[in-house]
């Protein structure tokens, strides 16, 4: 038998388990009450790299109280947010934590940053790095990114902030058009405002925990690509 997950065993979902129930609720029952997870693709280790020099250079800011450049490309009146426990918020598997008090479940994610505005409200920031010959922008970016930000957003506000209902994403788009490569990685960096709506998070974690505390294998979601694949084997294998 599968031994309890960490997350079942410690009442915890984190914000990436909570986005593959809504992907499928079969993969994250699978996942988290029997410890059967999707296989697991390679590491984006470039994205990586991206996300540490964005901190980097965000921080760098942060510590004088200046606001990053690409702010004023969209006129927007902030700095980043300095905090104690901002580096714990950062951080996979500590991040920023809620527990609900109906479930006894903690939900919780890491953020990349936070900024203030002048009334001193919080703006929830992700940083994204990818390469498209097309031109990034809010109508055709992953919407997962939207989720995302929504349900940081949630999280931010439980810990006693005002949170902005717009976030941001700081979106570097690797240029392929150079002439060569060089050892240098070239992006054209922009913002992108996402106006969330976090209302559905408390319900949808509250559901997800529902589901795994019955006990009982939910459904595939029909878009499924891993549950369709996982079927269609084993038919051709007679099981």
């Amino acid at each position: 038998m599968p031994k309890p997950t960490r997350s079942l065993t410690k009442k915890q979902l984190s914000r990436s388990k909570l986005e593959l129930y809504l992907e499928c609720p079969r993969c994250f029952y699978d996942d988290i009450a029997l410890g059967l997870g999707r296989p697991s693709g390679p590491s984006f280790t470039l994205n990586i790299a991206v996300d540490a020099l964005m901190k980097a250079e965000f921080d760098a800011h942060r510590a004088v109280g200046t606001p990053h450049p690409l702010f004023a490309t969209v006129r927007l009146e902030a700095v980043p947010f300095r905090h104690p426990d901002l580096d714990r918020w950062r951080t996979n598997f500590t991040g920023v934590r809620w527990k609900d008090p109906e479930t006894g479940w903690t939900f919780y994610g890491a953020v990349d940053d936070l900024w203030v505005k002048p009334d001193q409200s919080l703006i929830v920031a992700d940083y994204k790095a990818t390469a498209k010959a097309d031109e990034v922008n809010a109508d055709n970016i992953y919407p997962g990114y939207q989720r995302q930000l929504e349900m940081y957003q949630f999280l931010v506000e439980k810990q006693g902030f005002v949170v902005d209902p717009v976030g941001w994403l700081v979106y570097a788009n690797g240029i392929k058009d150079r002439a060569a490569f060089s050892d240098t990685l070239s992006f054209r960096t922009k913002m992108i405002s996402l106006a969330g709506d976090r209302t559905w998070v408390e319900p949808t974690f509250r559901e997800a925990v529902a589901q795994l505390e019955s006990r009982t294998r939910p459904p595939a979601a029909e878009t499924c690509e891993w549950c369709t694949y996982v079927e269609t084997k084993r038919g051709a294998m007679g099981g």
